[in-house]
């Protein structure tokens, strides 16, 4: 874990987009070839609320374009992972899209796949130093700051924050905490307490403001890394009668986070239009996996060389644009999120 962290460290410093924030990519429609061709699609677990919206949208975008999808699931277990990538590479997909369990363990059987002529999308998470041939993802430092910016408007500076974060070998969580500690540094804040969710399961959250809830109790705010995360820590806080007291962050959109939005125990969600980052991804696995071009793109150092990125942009969801962001997207129904109002 030491070398993880040193070696995020050093991608910190020397990490390389272009200076700009990426366009907004533009629709592609890519020309399938007269056989079907096959995308394996790996995901580090289901844990996490959006993936099954995930793969639902960039299976049938795949289906569509004419291309046929495997799907997997590692159930958040590296070596599962890499085993799934060595079973694409024997039955010769080709394009894989991996979303990562671990930003550096999987970077050899990645090269491994490339090496066989398989393209290799990393798909919202990156792995470091594996010179994929795309990195799909959402600006995940806008994530933290648009969290962080939450908490400062309702928070005097100087004050208290405790981070819940996902596991460190999650390189967002990296992304992401770059963007919050960014803006928590311009008003001053304190960072109390620092803790990493493996396997970003979300009872870890749970336990921890329990184990230090003395602590916690003081604090102004608490970030967490996601929305399942922040519903274990309000489910620990609610038990204690300070559920609304301390105010919480987190990003997905999860359907309980926007109820809880409505209720007043959380602050923001971050939204991330998953649909487009997976129609995108699909067009672009499609593509590559024809031989085509992907045209032109942004860049992103990956510890080794500059790749194709594409940047999505995030929204921060508050009370306030709950409906404009999320019931006007289609993203949630209205009767979903006020079922319990």
């Amino acid at each position: 874990m030491k070398k993880i962290i040193a070696l995020i460290t050093i991608l910190s410093l020397i990490l390389m987009c272009t200076g700009c924030k990426a366009p907004e990519p533009k629709q592609v429609t890519p020309t399938t070839k007269s056989e079907v061709c096959t995308i394996g699609l790996s995901f580090d677990s289901f844990v996490i609320e959006r993936w099954t919206r995930d793969r639902d949208v960039f299976v049938s975008t795949a289906n569509e374009l004419g291309a046929e999808v495997n799907v997997q699931s590692a159930g958040g277990d590296v070596a599962m992972q890499i085993s799934q990538i060595k079973y694409f590479m024997e039955i010769n997909v080709d394009a894989i899209v991996i979303i990562t369990a671990d930003a550096v363990a999987l970077a050899d059987v990645l090269k491994e796949a490339k090496g066989k002529g398989i393209p290799v999308i990393c798909y919202d998470r990156l792995v470091i130093d594996a010179g994929a041939d795309l990195y799909i993802s959402f600006d995940n430092e806008a994530v933290g700051k648009l969290m962080a910016q939450a908490i400062c408007d309702n928070v005097p500076d100087g004050g208290k924050i405790v981070e819940i974060m996902g596991p460190e070998t999650d390189y967002n969580v990296d992304q992401v905490m770059r963007g919050f500690d960014s803006v928590c540094d311009e008003h001053n804040m304190n960072i109390t307490l620092k803790y990493n969710c493996d396997n970003w399961k979300p009872e870890l959250a749970y336990d921890f403001v329990n184990e230090h809830f003395d602590q916690i109790s003081t604090a102004d705010a608490i970030m967490c890394g996601n929305d399942a995360l922040a519903g274990e820590a309000i489910h620990a806080l609610a038990e204690r009668g300070y559920a609304g007291s301390i105010y919480v962050t987190g990003q997905d959109g999860d359907l309980e986070a926007c109820q809880r939005l409505v209720e007043g125990t959380q602050l923001v969600t971050v939204y991330k239009p998953v649909e487009k980052l997976a129609r995108l991804a699909a067009e672009y696995a499609v593509k590559l996996a024809t031989g085509e071009s992907l045209g032109e793109t942004e860049k992103f150092y990956d510890g080794t060389q500059d790749i194709p990125y594409i940047a999505i942009e995030p929204y921060g969801v508050t009370r306030e644009n709950l409906d404009e962001v999320i019931i006007d997207s289609g993203f949630h129904l209205k009767e979903e999120i006020y079922i319990n109002n």
